[in-house]
Parts: structure tokens; C-alpha cells; sequence
């Protein structure tokens, strides 16, 4: 493949760096402090959470490569040959080949906010497959994105592994379901990995494992914002948080001050006081029939669901609904 099919498109809207400043400081100016998850993956997240990936605690990585090599066969049947695979949210791709070698593709096209990692992941990507066509896009997938011109004439299959959409709110899920379905278009097949609800002292050991990396990949957030938008965060003072939430069927991570502190970002002061938190992610579980009901409103129809020796996560296939639901 020519180097050149290597440049990574950039997107013409707001600029990623305008954005993080934006969602930081409406994030910690709010009550209760948040910032959105997506802003854990520069080059160091990235590469944290790929050493997530393999640790012990970690099970759904190891449950999702196990569904994408053992049900191949099943999944090809249903998504068909020659389709452009769009990846939202690549990261290191390294689940990618399982399903490029398997349903045979037009080509691909992966979509992540860390041009630099993406660059990096689609090297190897490149050599390994010579004669596909790859065209990385460096965007918040969350956002509307453009499939080249060119490349609108194949069918398309959106790959979104790893149970991502569970990091995001319901409503916000649903309108990320619609955005992709209107980035795909009619006749594309959305496949979507989903963790699915099991005993707490599993989940939450995923989210807080004995090693650590967990809690150095939620403080290298508040890393990112010290060293991006002038930040005096006191990381000394801030510890690593994962709490299951029966309610709302989610792990959530936070970033707790074990101290009073105060610190200023991009120029704006803030003050925590002890035991204050930042929520820095949710990890949204899921059932057959929630999941269900999620893909619906997104837009999409499951067709098909496959799940893992031990049923602890779950990959599915849903196709593009002519008409969206409406509440």
C-alpha cells in the first residue's frame, strides 16, 4: 500500500485541543465535577489502556477476541463480504485484523481522537494488508464524520468493539447510535461489543486492579489537563475511585481529593474539598433486553448476538433501521 494512503484526514470543525479546554472547564465549574471520558486517550492514555487490556482483572478484551476468531464463520454470514469496515474509537486496532480477515472488506476506516497512537496502529495495519485501501481519520467519533467520497459506493459495516457506548449516559448513547447509523447510511451493518451485567466483585475488580494501572490511567487525566491548559492540579493529592452503581447498572471512576485543595486550569481557579470527586467514567452493563432497547432507539435492529464461552460479553449485529424511533 502507497504511504500516502497512511495521511490522516483531519476533520474542519472545532479543533480537538478547543474542545478539551471547553469540556474541562464546564466539567469541573459544574456541582458535581465531571469530564468526559473520551479525554483519557492522548498518546500516554492510549497506551495505558492497551496495558489495561491485558491485565488479569480485564476480562472483556479476552471475551471479545474470543467471540470475534470463534464465531467467524457466523458472522460473516451475516455481515457479507466487500464492505467498507469504519471503525469508531480504533485505538490500537489490535482487534481489527480478527474481523478483516474474516469478512473480507472494501476497505477501512478508522476513526480515533489520538492521531499520533492511530498512526502508530495503522503502520502495522498497512504492511499486513497491502492491497486494502486504509484511510485514518483523527475526530471525536462522537461527532457527525466523513467517509471518503469514494468509498460511499461499497455497503458499510460499523465496528465499534469493546463495549465503548457503555461509557456513555443512555441518551447520549442513543444519539451516538443515530450519529453512526447517519454516517453509515442505509443498508450498513453496525457490529457492537456490549459487557454485559454480572457479579459486582468481577466488575469492579476490572476497574481496580491490584497492579494499579487503572488508577495511573484515571490520574494521567488530570496529568493531560496539568500539561495541556496550564493546570496546577496537585496529583499527589488525588486517588483512584470505582464504585459499582446498581442503579444505573454501571462501574463509575472517579478522581477523589484526599485533601482540601485548590489549583487553577487554563487560567480559572477551583477549589475540591476532601473526599470531593471528579467523575472521570461510566462503564454502562448491559442485558440482551437493554441492549436491545438501546440499539432500537439508536436506530439499528440487532439481527444477531454472539456471546462467549462464559457469557460475560457479548457482540452484536444490527442493521440500519429505514425509520428511527421516536419518543
Amino acid at each position: 500500500m502507497a504511504a500516502a494512503a497512511l495521511l490522516i484526514d483531519h476533520p474542519t470543525d472545532t479543533p480537538l485541543n478547543t474542545q478539551f479546554r471547553r469540556d474541562v472547564l464546564t466539567g469541573l465549574s459544574q456541582q458535581r465535577k465531571a469530564v468526559p471520558a473520551r479525554w483519557f486517550y492522548d498518546h500516554r492514555g492510549s497506551e495505558l489502556f492497551e496495558e489495561i487490556t491485558r491485565l488479569p482483572e480485564y476480562y472483556p478484551t479476552r471475551a471479545e477476541v474470543s467471540i470475534l476468531s470463534q464465531r467467524c464463520g457466523e458472522m460473516a454470514a451475516a455481515i457479507g463480504p466487500g464492505r467498507v469496515v469504519v471503525e469508531f474509537g480504533a485505538g490500537s486496532a489490535t482487534k481489527t485484523p480478527l474481523l478483516l480477515d474474516c469478512i473480507a472488506p472494501a476497505a477501512y476506516v478508522p476513526i480515533d481522537i489520538s492521531g499520533d497512537f492511530l498512526r502508530e496502529s495503522c503502520a502495522p495495519l498497512a504492511e499486513r494488508y497491502p492491497s486494502l485501501p486504509i484511510h485514518p481519520v483523527e475526530a471525536d467519533f462522537t461527532r457527525p464524520a466523513s467517509i471518503p467520497s469514494s468509498l460511499m459506493r461499497h455497503p458499510r459495516l460499523g465496528f465499534f468493539p469493546g463495549s465503548t457506548i457503555g461509557n456513555m449516559e443512555p441518551a447520549t448513547a442513543v444519539d451516538l447510535l443515530r450519529t453512526m447509523r447517519d454516517t453509515l447510511g442505509e443498508g450498513s451493518v453496525l457490529l457492537i461489543g456490549m459487557d454485559r451485567i454480572k457479579a459486582v466483585d468481577v466488575l469492579t475488580a476490572a476497574y481496580d486492579d491490584a497492579a494499579g494501572v487503572t488508577a495511573e490511567f484515571n490520574c494521567n487525566l488530570a496529568a493531560r489537563i496539568n500539561r495541556e491548559l496550564d493546570g496546577t492540579i496537585p496529583l499527589d493529592a488525588l486517588r483512584h475511585r470505582a464504585v459499582w452503581n446498581d442503579v444505573r447498572a454501571r462501574v463509575e471512576m472517579h478522581l477523589e481529593a484526599e485533601r482540601d485543595i485548590a489549583f487553577k486550569v487554563a487560567g480559572r481557579s477551583f477549589a475540591m474539598r476532601e473526599g470531593e470527586t471528579i467523575h472521570t467514567e461510566n462503564s454502562h452493563k448491559y442485558d440482551q433486553r437493554s441492549a436491545a432497547t438501546l440499539l432500537l432507539a439508536g436506530g439499528w435492529e440487532p439481527c444477531e448476538t454472539w456471546m462467549d464461552a462464559d457469557e460475560r460479553f457479548m457482540v452484536i449485529a444490527a442493521r440500519a433501521m429505514d425509520d428511527l424511533l421516536t419518543a
